[in-house]
């Protein structure tokens, strides 16, 4: 399999995995949460030992071993984007697969299992045409100042929605046109959306408009902007001038 290939079975198969012990082992609440963050990390480590021995691995639920920095490729997962959302029984969270190379998102695949999709950067479709109004996905529950000041300047409508994963692959699938995130965010939060968004011609960046890097010793990565391609200056112009 290509990366890519293998970030979209990988992904598919931790969701399906996640599914079922959202649906089968009666747990509730945090301990719900919990149980499928451990096993679908453990299934994604695993996956990878035997499919890319030689790679280097950052998970938001293991230990990050520091000497990843030295290494071109490495691997970013996050098992779980959205526990919040997964444990409530909703739709809007994800599963993130990712590949870095050379500090870049080089491949990715992004599942969302309860919708019974997968998006990855090997089967790429061109952005669909906007619509008269754009509309902007945010936070349920604290959008951030900065895309609520963006969304009034545009007229934009605004989609509350769960995960990050969820948010950036509504953009992606045309459901969305803009997802404006400041705050909070790691690598494992992005690096897949932001790997399939960009194979699939979408704008992805740091919301100053710089490129994303990864795979960096410190892995916080808290800003995020992921749009249609035709909105990037404007977003970023709107950006600055309410910075």
């Amino acid at each position: 399999m290509t990366d890519a290939e293998l970030a979209r079975s990988i992904a598919r198969e931790a969701g399906e995995l996640l599914m079922r012990v959202r649906g089968t082992s009666g747990l509730t609440g945090a301990a719900l949460g919990d149980e499928g963050d451990a096993r679908a990390n453990d299934l994604i480590l695993n996956r990878l030992a035997t499919e890319r021995p030689g790679d280097s691995v950052l998970s938001e639920e293991s230990f990050d071993d520091q000497a990843r920095c030295a290494t071109r490729r490495v691997w970013i997962v996050d098992p779980l984007d959205g526990t919040r959302e997964y444990r409530e029984g909703r739709g809007d969270w994800a599963v993130h697969v990712a590949l870095a190379v050379d500090r870049a998102a080089a491949a990715g695949a992004v599942a969302l299992p309860a919708l019974g999709r997968v998006l990855a950067s090997d089967e790429v479709v061109a952005p669909s045409p906007l619509p008269a109004r754009p509309r902007m996905v945010v936070s349920r529950s604290r959008p951030p100042a900065i895309a609520t000041a963006v969304a009034r300047a545009l007229d934009a409508e605004m989609i509350p929605m769960g995960s990050a994963g969820a948010k950036a692959m509504a953009v992606v699938a045309g459901e969305a046109d803009i997802y404006l995130h400041e705050g909070g965010q790691f690598e494992w939060d992005n690096c897949a959306p932001a790997a399939v968004a960009l194979a699939h011609g979408y704008h992805a960046s740091r919301i100053d408009g710089a490129p994303l890097v990864y795979n960096c010793p410190d892995p916080r990565l808290p800003d995020l902007l992921v749009c249609h391609p035709a909105l990037a200056a404007r977003v970023l112009e709107l950006v600055r001038a309410h910075a």
